[in-house]
């Protein structure tokens, strides 16, 4: 029965794999044929705007290729070396997503005070410059949803790590078309001249949500490897392995995460006079009750006599 339950639960871990590793990919194809698009229109239209799509959507490229490789890493099982198993790999690769952002969006905003700066703006909008736009929102709320939806159902960070970035650019992208279509408006009514500019303050707009995007990535990256325990959950282990008949006290409750992974171990004070099986057989309904507030998680549980 137990050897059953155990290929069950490693066939289990094998799907979500590869469910997990199908996503990334699909991600690293999505951010290669966009970051194609933009490159090619930006240099042909000379929209600072597009150009630094394309450019956040080369680091899309770098990033999903990180995480899907992360993903592939993180998935190898516990060895002597690695007793947490390999998925603080996915925490890594997020820090090295939120370094590669904040370069992005430094360049970004210098370049479109530069070009405020001298004022030489020569812009030619276009059908394809909202073309690559709107297909690129198209193709981010895809990306965005599928990578949603893996990341909460195998608890992945790196997914949802991507999943946010991508989310994000939908709002870049739309902040980008308006200031095409400023662009456009000051072609067609020279009183409305100063709107020329618009351009390169979506460019600024465009930086000021990967900064954003930057501090979110990054402190949640920083917890990560710090072990910070998830706000809440040791409460939660608490109060629910306490009202379980037998335990007479919780305390001593440690949580660390590697990956998608949450190890949790904890002291709880029991009968001293039962049998080493009635024990044990309390400590197993104790993991199960704990796995509950904290799925798929790893629980040590360490009983002491009250």
């Amino acid at each position: 029965m137990m050897l059953f339950k155990k290929q069950v639960k490693t066939t289990m871990l094998e799907n979500s794999q590869k469910h997990k590793q199908w996503a990334a990919n699909s991600s690293v194809l999505a951010a290669v044929g966009l970051t194609a698009f933009k490159i090619v229109t930006g240099f042909i239209t000379g929209s600072l705007g597009i150009i630094a799509e394309a450019a956040h959507s080369a680091l899309d490229f770098v990033a999903a290729a990180m995480t899907a490789i992360a993903v592939r890493l993180s998935g190898k099982p516990a060895d002597d070396e690695h007793p947490y198993g390999h998925g603080k790999i996915e925490n890594l690769s997020a820090l090295f997503e939120t370094l590669l952002l904040l370069v992005t969006c430094f360049w970004i905003i210098t370049a479109a005070f530069q070009r405020i700066h001298s004022g030489k703006i020569d812009i030619e909008v276009n059908i394809w410059s909202f073309i690559v736009m709107f297909t690129s929102i198209i193709v981010d709320i895809s990306r965005s949803r599928m990578l949603y939806k893996a990341a909460k159902k195998y608890n992945s960070q790196a997914l949802e790590a991507d999943a946010l970035h991508f989310s994000t650019d939908i709002w870049s992208s739309l902040v980008v078309i308006l200031g095409l279509f400023c662009v456009k408006l000051s072609e067609w009514f020279p009183e409305l001249k100063f709107l020329h500019l618009a351009d390169s303050f979506s460019a600024i707009g465009v930086g000021m949500i990967v900064i954003f995007l930057c501090m979110k990535l990054g402190m949640r990256t920083i917890s990560a490897l710090l072990d910070t325990a998830p706000a809440g959950l040791e409460q939660k282990v608490i109060a629910v392995v306490e009202v379980i008949p037998g335990v007479v006290d919780c305390h001593h409750v440690r949580i660390r995460s590697s990956g998608p992974h949450l190890f949790i171990d904890f002291h709880v004070l029991v009968d001293g006079n039962q049998s080493l099986r009635d024990a044990h057989k309390l400590t197993e309904d104790i993991e199960r009750a704990v796995q509950k507030v904290a799925p798929n998680s790893d629980v040590t549980v360490h009983p002491e006599p009250d």
